[in-house]
């Protein structure tokens, strides 16, 4: 099923590279951010509902899909999620939209809350899925964490090292790396089209690249940004809805609504079941359930 039946396509130019975005619907506008090792296509199960009540607007991030892969810099600020919510200011800005609501998935939630964070003039609410802040994820590593997130330390690697991995068998690994997120622990969850543009999107050196900066930028940049809010005590000032998988990432923290807390000057939660980190893909029903917060106002 195509959920961007009647969608247009753009490529948009932002923050000095050219996003890939597409747009459907109409109502209050909504831009929807996936993660790694994802594209836009992750969104497809569930863009149809919300683009009855949303114009929803849905970028490649920088690096995946069909947007621009621009080079790394020694500092990891070219993949930061600093850098990347600007990329969506640009977006907002080329569209002539002063205010908008934003779900993320994954890195794309990353980048919904540093968004919220440096922007809180142009964020009405945000759902954040399957994250928690990155300097608190790392804070929070044990062994079960560290066995079950190896990708945060591997793609971080200096380059070339999870390149040449990668690239010696990127079907192997991107088809690994999804199946065993999944609750099911196979990729059948995903849809032939998407589960097609992943494996693509693996098999292009310079996206390969782009995912490990993006990585990098979580170990480095992103830290440091999250540590230093932290110290400040920032708040998000949108309310915000986190969701998260009870077999998921998150979840391993022990208390992840509790980590949100401090972050949030209004929070809600809720654990979505049957399903694992990819929600939208494996339980689109139980997210578009939780998402309700979000569609509230629109019905």
């Amino acid at each position: 099923m195509n959920g961007f039946t009647g969608f247009t396509k753009a490529s948009i130019q932002t923050n000095g590279i050219d996003l890939s975005v597409l747009c459907g619907g109409s109502g209050p506008p909504l831009i929807l951010l996936h993660g790694f090792p994802q594209n836009h296509r992750c969104w497809e199960r569930v863009v149809g509902d919300l683009a009855s009540r949303h114009l929803c607007i849905v970028p490649d991030l920088r690096g995946y899909g069909d947007s621009s892969c621009p080079a790394d810099d020694a500092e990891h600020i070219t993949y930061s999620k600093r850098t990347m919510a600007r990329d969506i200011i640009g977006l907002m800005d080329a569209m002539d939209i002063r205010r908008c609501s934003v779900v993320g998935h994954d890195r794309g939630a990353r980048v919904t809350y540093r968004l919220a964070l440096d922007h809180p003039d142009r964020i009405d609410r945000i759902v954040i899925v399957e994250v928690v802040p990155t300097g608190e994820f790392w804070r929070s590593w044990n062994a079960d964490i560290a066995l079950a997130g190896y990708h945060w330390t591997f793609l971080a690697q200096p380059s070339p090292l999870p390149e040449t991995l990668i690239n010696a068998n990127p079907r192997f690994f991107i088809d690994w790396t999804l199946a065993s997120w999944t609750a099911s622990g196979s990729c059948k969850v995903f849809g032939s089209d998407a589960l097609a543009s992943y494996r693509d999107q693996m098999a292009n050196p310079r996206r390969v690249a782009a995912m490990c900066a993006d990585y990098r930028a979580g170990a480095t940049s992103d830290r440091r940004l999250d540590d230093a809010d932290k110290l400040q005590g920032r708040r998000i000032q949108a309310p915000v809805k986190f969701v998260w998988s009870r077999s998921g990432f998150p979840a391993r923290t022990g208390d992840p609504l509790g980590i949100w807390q401090p972050w949030c000057r209004e929070l809600a939660g809720e654990c979505v079941s049957e399903c694992g980190h990819f929600m939208m893909e494996e339980n689109p029903t139980g997210f578009l359930r939780a998402c309700h917060f979000l569609l509230a106002d629109s019905e």
